[in-house]
């Protein structure tokens, strides 16, 4: 399961320990603030996308949307979101606990800057019904990101 390969990964970090499991689904930015108790912006979604054949991640601010000119200049080309089922295959974790922990070897993460006003967000971690708290500092270390990335919005 997915939720085992996130749980390995972050036990290399010493954060498996963190990991939040819901009895309800957190499956959407809405679901999960709810079953967390938080804002949705603090909700860290990873959206998964192809850049020519390279799967990446661009884990988010739950009230961020993708600014498609500012994703053109940085990855020269057009947001280009996967499937449902290409997410699973070419990310290793299905849509609703997508996070960049325990992904497929050729996954490249980057965060967006719209994480950065805050303290600490709450990503998945590989199912539908999880979460962990991670200061921004533990999401680095953790996620293996290449860089951060200027490639979204924030509704006012």
């Amino acid at each position: 399961m997915a939720i085992d390969r996130a749980r390995e990964h972050l036990a290399k970090y010493g954060l498996d320990s963190k990991i939040i499991e819901f009895d309800v689904s957190s499956a959407t930015v809405q679901l999960a603030a709810e079953a967390i108790g938080c804002e949705p912006c603090r909700i860290a979604k990873s959206l998964s996308f192809l850049v020519g054949e390279t799967p990446i991640l661009v884990v988010a601010a739950g009230d961020a949307k993708v600014d498609n000119p500012k994703y053109k200049a940085q990855f020269s080309t057009k947001a280009k979101m996967m499937t449902p089922e290409q997410a699973i295959e070419l990310i290793g974790h299905a849509v609703g606990g997508v996070c960049p922990f325990g992904v497929n070897e050729d996954v490249q993460v980057y965060l967006d800057e719209s994480l950065r006003r805050f303290d600490c967000v709450y990503p998945a971690c590989g199912s539908s019904n999880s979460a962990i708290p991670l200061s921004l500092e533990e999401l680095e270390k953790s996620s293996n990101y290449i860089a951060w990335v200027d490639v979204c919005k924030v509704s006012e």
